[in-house]
């Protein structure tokens, strides 16, 4: 019998019988007197704050352990949070008695986590290549650089990290053959790939898994961020000093008694840099609003009326907003930066064309049902029910895709 369930039994007993001695609880639970005294005198030194009984009981128990998992996992795993950190945090909910929380403890219990998350994983891997539940994977690649060079496969889909390994170099030979290794056991292929630009990565999805290349619309729209976000700022925060210093000399002068056509020719600057305030706010709106637009086109059916498009449609879409960015800038005299809109342009077909494939991916879905079905029933007919479901399949299909990733970074 475990440490914990002997607390366990001890503390039903005490709550039940609160007059109990330590003679009738051993007798109650079978436990000697010597371990009734000191899990007795334990428990007394954890119950020092009004909540601890809690974490005596079953339920709290239980509900202690999911929370210091979750700690561990959702901090320290996965957000690097050091174990002298998470320690405090443990400290101000009072658990300090009631988990072994010292920041060695904490290490050593967080790598014990790890890796029984990878062995589940694995297993989970083993058990759906073997029922042959492994489906197309919307891939990303991406490489990271923390110590070292990294290179990360994921599927958007579900979010797995099919691949993370340190590398020597981020060219198409080792991208290609890391990739292609972490594929061939799970015996499915790539319906896509996503990824910023880079040659090495269009030419893994091109050539080495022969699917599309489709952009990172985050990425894209970061390009126009970086472009041109800066300077419009600027031209607000100008706009803003102005006005401020034209307020306070309208206000100094209506202190100090100036004349009247002093006056009225401070409230004249006033209102100029109001103007202009309002102005540069609008164009900076106007801006984020071209942004917003083009984060919302890339989609199957057209936000503003539902309407079904294609990647034609969403492409000139697009460009559209590109060429009213542009126009936008030309009309307010700031830098056009040519280079910046070229390559945004060059993107947009190749953005566009995940349109393409999730429609592709309904009518497969759709045609297979239909053969489904009617292999299993005498009436044709029987086949062509629960269309929608089948769409709302195929958008889970996609749900990873570079659609799910297009909030704008502006």
């Amino acid at each position: 019998m475990g440490y914990w369930t002997k607390s366990r039994l001890i503390f039903n007993s005490f709550r039940e019988h609160a007059q109990a001695s330590i003679r009738q609880v051993a007798r109650q639970t079978g436990l000697s007197k010597s371990s009734v005294h000191r899990l007795g005198q334990a428990m007394a030194g954890r119950g020092r704050h009004p909540e601890s009984w809690f974490w005596e009981s079953e339920e709290g128990r239980r509900w202690l352990v999911r929370l210091v998992v979750a700690v561990l996992y959702h901090f320290g795993l996965k957000r690097g949070v050091g174990a002298e950190t998470m320690r405090a945090f443990f400290a101000c909910l009072h658990l300090e008695q009631q988990v072994g929380c010292s920041p060695s403890t904490l290490r050593a219990v967080m790598e014990q986590l790890e890796r029984l998350i990878l062995e589940t994983t694995e297993g989970w891997e083993r058990e759906g290549i073997a029922q042959g539940q492994i489906g197309p994977i919307v891939g990303t690649v991406d490489e990271t650089f923390l110590q070292r060079l990294m290179l990360v496969f994921m599927d958007l889909i579900s979010g797995y990290v099919l691949l993370e390994e340190v590398a020597t170099d981020r060219t198409y030979e080792t991208w290609y053959e890391r990739v292609t290794a972490r594929l061939e056991p799970l015996q499915t292929s790539v319906l896509y790939l996503v990824s910023d630009r880079a040659k090495a990565l269009i030419k893994l999805a091109k050539t080495g898994l022969e699917c599309p290349s489709i952009p990172d619309l985050f990425h894209l729209l970061h390009e126009l961020v970086k472009g041109y976000s800066l300077g419009i700022w600027r031209q607000v925060k100008t706009a803003r000093q102005a006005l401020s210093r034209a307020q306070e000399h309208l206000a100094n002068c209506q202190a100090e008694g100036a004349s009247q056509a002093q006056i009225e020719s401070a409230q004249v600057a006033v209102a100029t840099g109001e103007a202009e305030v309002a102005h540069w706010q609008q164009v900076r709106d106007t801006y984020r609003g071209h942004l917003e637009a083009m984060a919302l086109q890339v989609h199957p059916w057209r936000v503003k009326d539902s309407a079904p498009q294609s990647s034609q449609e969403v492409e000139a879409q697009l460009a559209a907003e590109v060429a009213a960015l542009q126009e936008l800038l030309e009309t307010n005299g700031l830098p056009v930066k040519k280079k910046v809109l070229d390559k945004v342009r060059k993107q947009l077909a190749d953005l566009a064309a995940v349109i393409d494939v999730w429609w592709q991916t309904v009518r497969q879905i759709v045609l297979a049902g239909k053969q489904g079905r009617c292999t299993q029933s005498d009436h044709p007919d029987a086949a062509v029910d629960d269309l929608g479901g089948v769409a709302l399949v195929a958008a889970d299909v996609l749900a990873g895709s570079s659609i799910a990733r297009s909030g704008s970074p502006a």
